[in-house]
């Protein structure tokens, strides 16, 4: 049984602490959305570098090869590239990733929803509906799409971990954050709804990240006059991934993690 917390609870130690063993993630399937850069590439390392086989997912092929090729050089489990464009996917194209996911390795242990626009920052009363159905699109009904695809084949694979990823302005409402904001409160909802419904009839545990401040290239689009050197690399909060990644883990669910 899970521990299920209440509303929006967050978490900050061990995970933000945790000093993962070399093997933790031995013999895992692991797939991250996002992957070419930023936290979505230090995540797929950080995985590949503990044993698992890490799924690229991402819409910029050159960029998964780039990572491919980090790994293929260290000699960490072999991963794979899954070139897919979350804005315009639709649901059948996620059935075929997962027909293929099932096919190819039989199992998935590790579902990391990294990939997410920001979008332009501005009020609600000026903001493009059509920007405002990009980000929704990607940010909020990808993740939806994927996850209940990827649900059966991760609930015949033993202890499974789906994480998705927050943002403070996803716990309050803060002004000009537009539909990046409310797209995150989304995923905290659906997170926690999730969790409460496997729990008790699966293996599988469902948690938010809240990365923080991270020297990525979104958060230089959102803080253009912030200097990147005073934030932290993505590399420095992967202590956090691997805790929820591995099965130090198992009997947390429902819980917003901070990275930082």
């Amino acid at each position: 049984m899970s521990q299920q917390p209440s509303n929006n609870k967050e978490t900050t130690t061990p995970a933000n602490r945790y000093e993962a063993p070399q093997n933790l993630l031995q013999d895992k399937v692991i797939l991250v959305t996002g992957a070419g850069d930023g936290i979505g590439k230090a995540a797929a390392l950080a995985f590949a570098r503990h044993g698992a086989t890490v799924i690229l997912l991402g819409r910029t092929t050159e960029k998964l090869e780039a990572v491919y090729d980090i790994i293929e050089e260290n000699g960490w489990p072999q991963a794979a590239i899954y070139p897919m464009n979350l804005e315009g996917a639709a649901m059948h194209d996620y059935e075929t990733m997962a027909a293929t996911i099932e096919k190819e390795f039989g199992q998935l242990h590790g579902l990391l929803h990294n990939a997410g626009l920001l979008g332009k920052l501005g009020p609600l009363s000026q903001y493009d509906p059509d920007m405002w159905q990009r980000i929704m699109q990607v940010n909020v009904n990808a993740e939806f799409m994927m996850t209940q695809v990827l649900l059966p084949i991760m609930r015949e694979s033993g202890p499974a971990s789906i994480i998705f990823t927050t943002s403070n302005v996803g716990h309050k409402g803060r002004a000009n954050w537009g539909a990046y904001a409310v797209s995150k409160f989304a995923t905290e909802g659906l997170m926690q709804t999730l969790a409460d419904e496997e729990d008790g009839i699966s293996q599988i545990r469902v948690n938010c990240i809240n990365p923080g401040r991270v020297r990525t290239a979104m958060r230089a689009s959102a803080y253009p006059g912030e200097d990147p050197m005073t934030l932290k690399a993505p590399e420095e909060i992967m202590a956090a991934y691997l805790y929820l990644t591995g099965d130090d883990s198992l009997s947390i669910s429902g819980h917003i993690i901070n990275a930082q």
